[in-house]
C-alpha cells in the first residue's frame, strides 16, 4: 500500500492505495477508527482487487472542517479521492459509521458504485434516543473526558468469546481513540446526529448490495439484525457467527471472501 495525502476537491485527504487491479474497493472506517484499522485486512482482498483506504475527515490525519462533518460531506470527499486517483468505478464497504457514508454516496453518487457493502451497519436513521446518546458523548468529548469512551467502546466491539484473544487489537483501538482529536470526534458525532434514514432508498436501490453482520455485535442485536434481513429482501446477507461490531478482525477470512464476492 502507498500511502500518500491527494487533494479531495479542496479537502486534503490522508490515503493508502495499492495501486494495482482492475477492479477497486474502497473501505471506509467507522467511528473512533481510521485507516490503519484495516491494516492487517487489506492483505486479504489485494491480490484480488485494488484497495483503498482513506482517513475519514475528523478521524486520523485528514482535515477537520468545520463544526459538523455530515455524511454527505464525507461521500464528497470520497468521491472526490477517487476522481483524484483517477478510478470512475468502484464498490464501497463501509464499516458503521463508514456505512453511513455509503449510504450518502448511493445517494449523490451512485452511477459510480458497482456494490455496496454494510459491515456491521445499517440505513435507517437513529432513534431519538440514540441521538440524546450521541448529544451525551459530546458533553463527554466537551468535558475532556474522552478517555471513558476509550475504556468502553474498544471492549464493546467485540464479541465475548473474543476479547481475550485479540485483547492487543482492543488495546490498539484505545490508543486509536485517544489520538482523534476531539473537535474531529464532536464534528463527527454532529454529522451522525443529522444524518437521514435512507432504508427505503437502499431498498429500491439497483446498486447491488450487502449487509455483513455479527452474531454477538452489541451495537447491533440480533433482532435488530434479523429485522435487517427480514426487511432486504434485496439484499444479500452475510452472518458472521463467531464476531460482535469488529467482524473484519474477529472472522477475517469470511468477511474477505464476502467482500470479495460483491467486487470481482
Amino acid at each position: 500500500m502507498v500511502e500518500k495525502f491527494i487533494m479531495a476537491g479542496e479537502t486534503p485527504m490522508h490515503i493508502a492505495d495499492s495501486e494495482k487491479g482492475e477492479k477497486c474497493v474502497v473501505l471506509l472506517h467507522g467511528y473512533l477508527e481510521s485507516m490503519v484499522i484495516w491494516e492487517e485486512f487489506v492483505p486479504l482482498l489485494y491480490k484480488d482487487v485494488r484497495v483503498v483506504t482513506l482517513d475519514l475527515p475528523g478521524h486520523g490525519i485528514s482535515l477537520i472542517n468545520g463544526e459538523v462533518h455530515t455524511m454527505e460531506y464525507l461521500a464528497d470527499c470520497v468521491a472526490n479521492t477517487m476522481q483524484t486517483l483517477g478510478i470512475d468505478s468502484y464498490s464501497v464497504v463501509g464499516h458503521s459509521m463508514g456505512g453511513y457514508v455509503a449510504l450518502a454516496m448511493l445517494d449523490k453518487y451512485s452511477e459510480r458504485l458497482n456494490s455496496i457493502t454494510l459491515l456491521s451497519s445499517f440505513a435507517t436513521a437513529d432513534s431519538e434516543e440514540k441521538c440524546d446518546r450521541r448529544r451525551r458523548e459530546i458533553d463527554l468529548v466537551k468535558a475532556g473526558k474522552k478517555s471513558m469512551m476509550a475504556r468502553l467502546v474498544p471492549h464493546a466491539g467485540f464479541a465475548p468469546q473474543n476479547a481475550k484473544r485479540l485483547k492487543d487489537r482492543v488495546e490498539d483501538m484505545e490508543e486509536l481513540i485517544m489520538l482523534t482529536e476531539d473537535e474531529g470526534v464532536i464534528a463527527i458525532l454532529g454529522g451522525m446526529i443529522e444524518r437521514k434514514d435512507r432504508d427505503e432508498q437502499l431498498r429500491q436501490s439497483t446498486v447491488p448490495h450487502q449487509f455483513i453482520l455479527g452474531r454477538h455485535d452489541y451495537y447491533i442485536p440480533t433482532e435488530h439484525a434479523e429485522e435487517i434481513e427480514r426487511t432486504h429482501p434485496e439484499a444479500r446477507i452475510v452472518w458472521l457467527e463467531e464476531s460482535g461490531h469488529m467482524g473484519f478482525i474477529e472472522e477475517p477470512e469470511k468477511c474477505a471472501e464476502a467482500i470479495l464476492s460483491m467486487v470481482r
